[in-house]
C-alpha cells in the first residue's frame, strides 16, 4: 500500500509538470502563432485521484489575424508579434487587444479604436494613427518613428521609452501621457510637455 501511494504521488507530481509545461509553452507567442490544434487540458478532481482531459478552445494568432482583417473587429484579442505591415485597418476595433511587438509599419491605423490596447514594443513607424483612439494604451518601448498621430487621443497612454521622433503630434492629447525617456526629436507639435 505505501508503495503504491508513493507511486501515485509521484505520477501525480509528474502529470502537473507536464501541465504547467505546456501550459507555458502554449502562453509563447511563437507556439499560439503555430498550434493548429485544439490543445487539451489534464485535471484531477479534488476527491479523486482521476484526471480527466477537457477540450479548450484557444485562437490562435494567425486565426485572430484573419478575423481582423476580414470584419476589423477584435477587441481583446491576442495578436502578440502579429505581422500587420502595411495592412489597411481604417476603423478597426482593437479595444483592449495584445498587440505587442507587433509589425504594423506604414499600416493604416486611422480612427481606429486601440484604447486601452497593449502595444509594447509593437513597431509603428511610418503609420497612419490619425484620429485614433489610444485613451490608456501601453506604447512603452514603441517604435513610432515618423508616424502620423495628428489628432489621436493619447490620454494616459504610457510612451515611456517610445520613439517619437519626427513623429506628427499636431493636435494630438496628450494629458495625462507617461512621456518619460521617450525620443521626441524633430516631433511636428511638441513642445516640452505639451503639443500645439
Amino acid at each position: 500500500m505505501k508503495l503504491t501511494s508513493k507511486k501515485l504521488s509521484q505520477w501525480l507530481v509528474a502529470a502537473f509538470l507536464v501541465f504547467v509545461s505546456g501550459v507555458f509553452l502554449l502562453d509563447q507567442p511563437s507556439a499560439l502563432a503555430v498550434s493548429t490544434q485544439s490543445p487539451t487540458q489534464t485535471t484531477i478532481s479534488p476527491d479523486s485521484s482521476i484526471a480527466a482531459q477537457t477540450t479548450v478552445p484557444l485562437s490562435t494568432v494567425a486565426d485572430n489575424v484573419r478575423r481582423l482583417l476580414e470584419t476589423k473587429e477584435c477587441v481583446g484579442c491576442n495578436l502578440v508579434g502579429a505581422g500587420l505591415k502595411d495592412a489597411n485597418l481604417q476603423a478597426a476595433n482593437l479595444e483592449g487587444a495584445n498587440l505587442q511587438k507587433a509589425g504594423l509599419e506604414r499600416a493604416n491605423l486611422q480612427g481606429t479604436n486601440l484604447a486601452g490596447a497593449n502595444l509594447q514594443g509593437a513597431d509603428l513607424g511610418k503609420t497612419n494613427i490619425a484620429g485614433a483612439n489610444l485613451e490608456r494604451a501601453n506604447l512603452f518601448d514603441a517604435d513610432l518613428e515618423k508616424a502620423n498621430l495628428q489628432g489621436a487621443n493619447l490620454q494616459g497612454a504610457n510612451l515611456q521609452g517610445a520613439d517619437l521622433e519626427k513623429t506628427n503630434l499636431t493636435n494630438a492629447r496628450i494629458e495625462g501621457a507617461d512621456l518619460r525617456g521617450a525620443d521626441v526629436e524633430g516631433a511636428i507639435g511638441f513642445r516640452g510637455t505639451t503639443i500645439q
